[in-house]
Parts: structure tokens; C-alpha cells; sequence
């Protein structure tokens, strides 16, 4: 679902003191020391039941290995954003990295474009693009092409890179699948300020590119500029014929994951994005191949050179946007049968939780809160005896917002040391 249009103010003095405060004050705290942390996350994992009264697809999935964790540990639910809100996957793994997504707020075109490594310079403004399929009308019939592949789509966002504008060069780079990156380098500044193309529904023609400030203008219209350009060059496409651009945004300068919490911090995902969110906050980020069997492998060879290891894993949520109940059981199945190595892997601490619900009742992200669960460290047993949507709204930790959870993590392995006198 895309976001409706919101006006944007630039950051006061005032604001980025208080950006800035409340982790200057856990990095004050974090002396360094302490066990090594593992969060384990499965993306899109909250959910609804099929029919009334019956399981969510946590709670129908068997999970015997993270039911042992949340035995011997504590459990809890989390508003990524906030209750009410429905996140973004951007926004849901900065608060479970400890970033209040209120506060630290960027766009995923940044996100895309640091998952493949791109060399953002000051100035650029990165977007995600899908390709798309428009009908005769102009009306999106399919908002992902089909879900073309990536040997069908690579070429075409190859074709996508040779456009050059008046007032900026354009750089196109792949992604997975039916998805790619748009990096504009206007010759002047210029905002980022821009509202989607992308509404979310088909039936009807994308957004043209709207600016939500006067610095933004001259954004919007290259944007506008660069879509004519593209349906040029897709017009003998019958699939991926036009693009959507979503999350348009530059680079923020934000206190790192290391400097806040005291932690050498690494992270391992299949997909481009969830490396572009850890290494924008300066973790070591790493591709896995898909599944999870290779991030055990992972967090094997990396462990011991740092304190904090960051696994994603993505079929969960992949499930539920389609809307099918039974593949995310059985994906949520796959991510628990690896729970006994990643513990013989020797963390001391496991956080395992989701960035963002996705039922596959609503084919889509959803408000709804997230379960988690807490394994390691000093603890009082809340007597869970499952991990589930119902056993997590009876823990311990009751509702929490998703960036209180690595403060916890950070306690139950002794990292974090006692405020004030």
C-alpha cells in the first residue's frame, strides 16, 4: 500500500538535536563490552487467521525450535512504527535496529540503491522503480510485470540507462527480479521531496511525479521527463512496458549502529534492500543465497569478528503478498528448522521477531503488531510455552514500539551499563 501524499518540512536545528539525543544517550551507556547478539528476522511475520477463531500462520506453522526459545526466554509483541501505522520494510528494520522510524525517516530508492553497492554521492537522488504493465488505456493492469525475472528484466534496465536529461545524468541498475534503481545527479541541488508513482491499486494510470516542497520541483520534473523517456523504450515490451517509482530519496547523515550500541555489526540477506538498510546505518553486509540454510552459514563465518549479526530472511512476507496462507506456514516451518544451528552457532543472545505483519487474509503489509521473542541473558520465564501471535500478547514484555527491542537486546547481554547515579 502506498503512502498518500504528506507534506515534508526540512529538519530545524531543534529537531536534529533531539534526532540525535536519545542515542547519544544509549551510546553513553554502551561501553563495548558484553555477549554477542543475533536477530533473526522473518519478514512479514505477524499474520491474521484464515477463518474466525482459528490460527494466524505463525501459530498453524510447527515451530518446535523457536517454541523452545520462547520457553526458556521471554516474549512480547512490537509496533514496528507506531499502533495504527503500517510500515514500510524500511522503516520496520531501522526500529528493530533501534531507530525510531518517526524520526529517522528516508525513502527506499536509498535503501535499493545501497543494497547493490551503488557509490551514492552527495546530491543523488535515488528512487526504486518496478516495472509494470500498463494496458492501451494507460491504466496499471499488473503493478510487477508479472513478476518478470531477472534474466527478462536485466536487459531491460540496461535499455533504461542510456537515457540522459536536461539538468541531470541518469544512472539504471538492476536489482532482482522486476525490480531496479533510478539514480538521478542533477547538475544543481535539488530535493527529494517527491510523491510515488506507485498507488498501490491497478485499474487505474500512475501518480505523475508531484513535489511536496519548492526545492522538490525541479526533482518531479526530471522524474516526469525520465518516465516519458522510459515508455519510449519499453513500448515493444507486452509485459514491462512502464515503470513505477517509489521511495525517492538521498543519502541522510545518521548516527552508526557500532557508534550507538558499542557493537562490530554484520548482516546477511538475500535481497538487495535489506543490505542497503544495514550497511546505511554502517553494518557489514553480505549476500546470502536464498533460503535458510545459507544463513547459518553466515553467521558461522562471520561471528566471531563481531558482536551483532542481523539475518534476514524473506519467504514469509513473499507468501503473504500473494495471499497464500499455506506457503507461509510452511515458509515460517523452513526458518525454525535452522533455529538449533544458529543457537549452536554461539550467540549469546537471540532476538527473533518480524520487521512488519503481512496476512495473507489482506495480501499486503498491515498495522498489526508483531510477535518477538527474547532468548538469552539474565530473564524471568513469562511462561510461554509457544511462539505465536496469542502466547506473545501474554509475555513478559506486553506491547512495545519495534526501536525499544535492541535496547533490550543490548541489556540481556550485558551491554548496556546503568543510567544515572
Amino acid at each position: 500500500m502506498s503512502a498518500p501524499p504528506a507534506a515534508r518540512w526540512p529538519a530545524t536545528e531543534a529537531t536534529n538535536t533531539f534526532r540525535r539525543m536519545e542515542l547519544d544517550r544509549i551510546a553513553r551507556l554502551a561501553g563495548g563490552g558484553g555477549g554477542k547478539v543475533l536477530l533473526y528476522v522473518l519478514d512479514g511475520l505477524g499474520g491474521l487467521p484464515r477463518e474466525p477463531g482459528g490460527p494466524t500462520e505463525l501459530e498453524a506453522a510447527r515451530t518446535p525450535n523457536l517454541d523452545e526459545l520462547a520457553r526458556a526466554g521471554t516474549c512480547g509483541l512490537h509496533d514496528p512504527v507506531a499502533p495504527g501505522i503500517t510500515p514500510g520494510s524500511g522503516p520496520g528494520h531501522l526500529a528493530l535496529f533501534g531507530y525510531d522510524p518517526l524520526v529517522y525517516e528516508t525513502g527506499r530508492g536509498v535503501l535499493e540503491a545501497l543494497g547493490i553497492e551503488f557509490p551514492l554521492r552527495p546530491g543523488d537522488i535515488a528512487v526504486r522503480a518496478n516495472f509494470c504493465t500498463l494496458d492501451a488505456r494507460g491504466r496499471v493492469t499488473d503493478r510487477r510485470a508479472g513478476r518478470i525475472s531477472s534474466e527478462e528484466a536485466a536487459p531491460l534496465a540496461a535499455r533504461l540507462d542510456g537515457i540522459d536529461l536536461e539538468g541531470a545524468r541518469c544512472s539504471v541498475r538492476h536489482v532482482k527480479e522486476h525490480r531496479f534503481v533510478l539514480v538521478l545527479h542533477p547538475d544543481a541541488p535539488a530535493g527529494d521531496a517527491v510523491e510515488d508513482t506507485d498507488s498501490g491499486r491497478t485499474g487505474q494510470p500512475p501518480r505523475a511525479p508531484m513535489a511536496l516542497n519548492a526545492a522538490s520541483e525541479p526533482t518531479a520534473r526530471l522524474l516526469a521527463a525520465w518516465l516519458e523517456a522510459a515508455a519510449e523504450r519499453l513500448a515493444d515490451q507486452p509485459q514491462a512496458n512502464m515503470a513505477l517509482l517509489r521511495g525517492v530519496s538521498s543519502r541522510p547523515d545518521w548516527p552508526l549502529f557500532g557508534d550507538v550500541f558499542g557493537m562490530r555489526a554484520a548482516a546477511a540477506a538475500a535481497y538487495p534492500m535489506y543490505r542497503g538498510v544495514a550497511r546505511l546505518v554502517g553494518m557489514d553486509a553480505e549476500t546470502a543465497p536464498a533460503g535458510a540454510p545459507p544463513l547459518v552459514d553466515a553467521l558461522r563465518a562471520r561471528l566471531a569478528e563481531h558482536d551483532f549479526f542481523f539475518l534476514h530472511f524473506k519467504p514469509p512476507d513473499k507468501a503473504g503478498e500473494d495471499g497464500d496462507f499455506d506457503r507461509k506456514v510452511a515458509a515460517i516451518e523452513e526458518a525454525d528448522a535452522i533455529v538449533p544451528d544458529l543457537v549452536d552457532a554461539g550467540p549469546d543472545v537471540i532476538l527473533v521477531t518480524g520487521d512488519h505483519s503481512t496476512p495473507s487474509t489482506m495480501r499486503s503489509h498491515s498495522w498489526h503488531p508483531v510477535p518477538f521473542l527474547l532468548h538469552g541473558g539474565p530473564t524471568r520465564s513469562d511462561g510461554a510455552t509457544t511462539f505465536g501471535e496469542t502466547a506473545c500478547r501474554a509475555g513478559a514484555h506486553g506491547r512495545v514500539r519495534g526501536c525499544d527491542l535492541m535496547r533490550l537486546a543490548a541489556a540481556s547481554a550485558g551491554r548496556l551499563a546503568k543510567f544515572g547515579a
